[in-house]
């Protein structure tokens, strides 16, 4: 609104746009110069106020500062349609000033018109026409898009070793995916197959054992069924009471007279026979058996060493600087001990753990018997475990390669043993 009104005080009464040269009366209205002249040539009166305009008065007086104002609303108007949107004006007009942004600050990198120049914000900054500006920095964004064009080869390349490395990790994957489940399918056979053996040694025992048990039953069941029917003999003849009779049953009946003098107790003769099924350790001990029994198809062997040495200091084995590597040593209750490597050790104080390649506290709280140590040459990493139960404790870099398997404890009269695998 404010803008229209302005655009409004700066119109020629007569043609209604912006005044063109305009001239000012003697009784203070203003005119565009060529419009006024024609109004008067017909009527000696101004258009607005009706005020007799003289006739002597053929010099119209310019009014300066309607010029200047109408020039610089005009220089709007026309940056209006060049760039057809108010706000794309403004952004060319100075929002102090509402002049055009003629300069480029250096030392503020920004667009400023020429009263900016001149004021307090920007004393002692240097200026640069726009256009000498755009010069010197298209030059130096064209020389920085030369060192984006030098440099995006190389980034080309790094993503594209990153992709490798990624392929290469999936394929990895996927081939420690595939070793694992064979070696763990290889042990599921041999478990299956150890499960079909022990359970058949478990059916045949049973066999044999009812087998016998049965024929026990059998011997058992006929001496029972003989003395039941030898009771039944018995008691009919018992139960004849005429004497005469009695006897003449008695003496006819030859069974009973047999069976009689031949009868001998067998009550305390038949035995039972017990059971004997019975497997042995894999009745009690089967997840130890079947552990050691898997052994036999774990390819690293225990390799037992006992050090008898009164050094406190001890290196097992040295120069390991290839493949993979695990061993156990026995720490038991000593209360100070460092298992790991000669330069890369687990330290144990009696009370805390310590990384010594690092120098920090660790938060296990546990008190293992036997520490187990696994090196992985190719990852560079050492791993610590409580052996008993395989609980992982810790695993660090050992920095420098080769490594040297290396323990350290307090002297007591208990070997110190070293498992290698």
């Amino acid at each position: 609104m404010a803008s229209a009104s302005y655009t409004e005080d700066l119109s020629c009464p007569i043609c209604l746009t912006i005044f063109a040269d305009p001239v000012i009366l003697p009784c203070g209205h203003s005119f565009c110069r060529e419009c006024i002249t024609v109004s008067l040539k017909s009527q000696h009166q101004c258009p607005q106020c009706r005020a007799t305009v003289p006739t002597e008065e053929n010099n119209l007086l310019t009014n300066h500062i309607l010029k200047s104002l109408a020039e610089k609303v005009k220089e709007n108007e026309k940056l209006k349609n060049e760039y057809r949107h108010d706000k794309e004006v403004a952004e060319w007009l100075c929002p102090e000033h509402d002049e055009k942004l003629k300069l480029f600050c250096i030392t503020d990198q920004q667009l400023t018109c020429v009263i900016c120049r001149d004021g307090e914000k920007h004393e002692g900054h240097r200026f640069k026409p726009i256009k000498e500006a755009a010069a010197a920095v298209t030059q130096e964004l064209t020389t920085f898009l030369q060192q984006v064009l030098s440099d995006t080869p190389t980034i080309e390349s790094t993503a594209k070793t990153q992709r490798e490395e990624i392929t290469k990790t999936k394929e990895k994957s996927h081939q420690l995916m595939t070793q694992i489940s064979s070696k763990f399918e290889e042990m599921h056979q041999f478990l299956r197959k150890r499960e079909e053996e022990i359970k058949n040694e478990l059916k045949h025992k049973e066999e044999d054992d009812v087998e016998k048990m049965s024929e026990s039953l059998n011997a058992i069941e006929t001496a029972l069924s003989e003395n039941r029917e030898l009771e039944g003999k018995v008691s009919s003849v018992l139960e004849i009471t005429d004497p005469e009779k009695f006897l003449k049953s008695w003496t006819e009946d030859k069974t009973v007279v047999t069976a009689k003098s031949s009868f001998r107790p067998r009550g305390n003769t038949l035995k039972v026979v017990n059971t004997s099924l019975y497997l042995g350790p894999y009745e009690s001990h089967l997840q130890f058996f079947m552990w050691k029994e898997m052994l036999q198809l774990i390819k690293p062997r225990e390799e037992r060493l006992t050090v008898q040495s009164n050094s406190a200091n001890v290196t097992v084995v040295s120069q390991l600087s290839s493949g993979q590597h695990y061993w156990e040593v026995e720490v038991g209750q000593r209360e100070y001990w460092e298992v790991g490597g000669q330069n890369s050790f687990l330290k144990f104080d009696g009370q805390n753990y310590y990384d010594s390649h690092q120098n920090k506290v660790l938060a296990f709280a546990g008190r293992p018997q036997k520490i187990g140590i696994y090196l992985n040459c190719e990852s560079k990493e050492l791993s610590f475990y409580d052996a008993d139960g395989m609980t992982h404790i810790h695993t660090m870099l050992p920095g420098s390669m080769p490594v040297s398997a290396y323990f350290k404890m307090a002297i007591n009269r208990n070997p110190r043993i070293v498992c290698w695998y």
